[in-house]
């Protein structure tokens, strides 16, 4: 690996004798007194220089010097929706200090994050899940730099919705797979589910051969890995976000960047997120290190077969990216799109249990465009409207990223009145902008596939400012690299499931149908997921198992 990544000198001292650890430990008391007046008087002058320009948007009311820090609760989108009906569209808070603004509906981030990208592009600093646990390398969280810039075109190089064709041979065969572990164990689906997309965005990254099993390390690790930057990159996880006075100088920096600027924080011998956050980058670079160096083992030797990582290999030089730049660029596409995957198609489960109506509406469509002797393939595509639909929906209805990632503005700005803060963070509230009634009508809140369908029976977007009929991926420059390859997956996935399988809520011992609750969520961070539920999960004609068989030896 080249020096692109921090490096962890743990023979240096932490500071020498006349430093600050040892000011601290003699006058603890004056220093801790120092730095809150100086966060005192910081918070003053920045509040007076914000009021003599403008007029910030309506919001909450908070408490001295913490501000509504204290109202970021887990399921911080659900309130952000509340405010919305006592403060409008746009919200303002403040975070110890930190200018925030929530978007609630699909104007106003539309005007903002899309049309005014140049300005609300950038990210927030996220001083644990981006520049340590992931080395300022994780393009999602990367600020917008000639870094993430470089990283942004080498994505859409290798991911833009004509390239991503290139992988409809993996994911073919991937949703074969998913339909044959579906039909053989209907009981652990959501496992099949997991292990179906890691599975499929492997082959997408790095050609690696199917998963067998969720119990796979290379499942459980990138989850791990997901589960770790989720959970600290959700507001309110580390108070190191927003409290400069955590970020003290040293005499000796511990850490020195790619951009060789020296970041100075508390030392890891009192800080054990921060050493926690070190750790795991550095074994996470080396795990993800060696699967990109697999891929360039197989080119050298003549094995080269198509995949992300390949591109980004033989492309690095005219991309203008490090190795450690592509091998993270690869890791991130990787963690990222087989979470989001998965996550969505058990919501697309829940759906069909819960509307059985639907799912024959759909396997109606998949009859008479391709009969019951072969399974769909991607050129079925455009004849199958309402399929599409069903994706769309399932992509809306149960917001996977309720908060999405959060922007940030690069300079002050001005929206209808209010003034927007230099460096203001700025959250789209997607949960509340995918259940907007004036957008997708008074059944917002229920599975309904024909939302997208206009009178003609083709596909249409319900609000033009929406991206397919949902805002999922995110907005403007910072929308996902990844989502022709997501919505490719998810076609076919839904495609062969709905042709080949009858997905049924389980019985009692009555015969009563068990219905799922589909208010409940598992909140892992960033991420939901529907609360655990067991269905039913059959072959819909007699003749499935041998198409499907006959189609997977086909495919292999």
């Amino acid at each position: 690996m080249n020096g692109s990544s921090p490096v962890i000198h743990d023979t240096l001292p932490l500071v020498e004798p006349t430093g600050f650890l040892n000011y601290l430990s003699q006058k603890p008391q004056s220093l801790l007194w120092g730095l809150v007046a100086s966060y005192v008087v910081y918070i003053l002058l920045k509040a007076a220089n914000t009021s003599r320009k403008g007029k910030l948007p309506p919001g909450p009311k908070g408490v001295p010097l913490f501000g509504n820090l204290f109202q970021l609760s887990k399921d911080a989108w659900v309130t952000f929706a509340e405010w919305k009906h006592q403060y409008g569209p746009l919200v303002y808070m403040s975070v110890a200090g930190q200018n925030m603004v929530v978007m609630n509906t699909h104007k106003v981030a539309a005007d903002l994050l899309d049309r005014r990208a140049a300005v609300y592009s950038d990210r927030p600093r996220l001083v644990v899940a981006s520049e340590i646990l992931t080395g300022s390398l994780l393009i999602p969280f990367t600020g917008y730099t000639d870094v993430w810039r470089r990283m942004r075109r080498a994505s859409h190089e290798g991911l833009n919705n004509s390239f991503a064709r290139n992988y409809y041979p993996s994911q073919q065969k991937e949703a074969v797979l998913l339909v044959q572990g579906m039909l053989r164990d209907s009981n652990n689906w959501d496992d099949e589910l997991k292990r179906a997309a890691c599975s499929m965005i492997l082959g997408v990254v790095y050609d690696k051969p199917t998963i067998d099993s969720c119990h796979d390390g290379r499942v459980t690790y990138v989850n791990d890995f997901i589960a770790r930057i989720v959970r600290a990159a959700f507001p309110g996880a580390h108070y190191a976000e927003y409290f400069t006075w955590m970020k003290v100088s040293l005499d000796h920096p511990l850490v020195y960047w790619r951009t060789h600027n020296s970041l100075q924080y508390l030392p890891t011998s009192i800080a054990k997120w921060k050493r926690d956050a070190l750790d795991w980058y550095n074994k996470d670079t080396v795990y993800f290190g060696e699967m990109y160096e697999e891929v360039k083992d197989r080119i050298r030797n003549g094995d080269e077969r198509h995949s992300f990582a390949s591109t980004l290999i033989h492309d690095e030089r005219q991309l203008g990216l490090s190795e450690d730049e592509s091998v993270w660029l690869a890791a991130t596409i990787y963690a990222t799109g087989g979470e989001t995957t998965s996550t969505v198609m058990a919501w697309f489960m829940l759906a069909m249990v819960t509307h059985p109506e639907i799912q024959k509406k759909a396997q109606e469509e998949l009859d008479a465009v391709i009969g019951r002797d072969r399974m769909p393939t991607f050129a079925d595509r455009d004849s199958l409207p309402y399929v599409q639909a069903c994706v769309r929906e399932s992509l809306r209805w149960k917001t996977v990223a309720p908060i999405g990632v959060p922007h940030q503005s690069v300079e002050d700005d001005w929206y209808e009145g209010h003034f927007i803060p230099k460096g203001t963070i700025c959250i789209p509230n997607q949960w509340a902008m995918n259940k907007d009634p004036d957008v997708y009508g008074p059944d917002a809140e229920e599975f309904n596939p024909g939302r997208h369908i206009d009178k003609d029976g083709n596909l249409y977007c319900p609000f033009e400012d929406t991206h397919d009929g949902h805002v999922g991926f995110g907005f403007g420059r910072r929308i996902c690299v990844g989502r022709h390859v997501a919505n490719n997956s998810l076609f076919i996935d839904i495609a062969s499931l709905l042709w080949a399988t009858t997905i049924e809520p389980i019985k009692d011992a009555q015969g009563k149908p068990i219905m799922p609750d589909t208010e409940g969520f598992i909140n892992d961070g960033l991420v939901l997921r529907p609360l655990p539920f067991k269905c039913s999960v059959k072959p819909r004609f007699a003749e499935v198992e041998n198409i499907v068989s006959q189609t997977r030896e086909s495919e292999l």
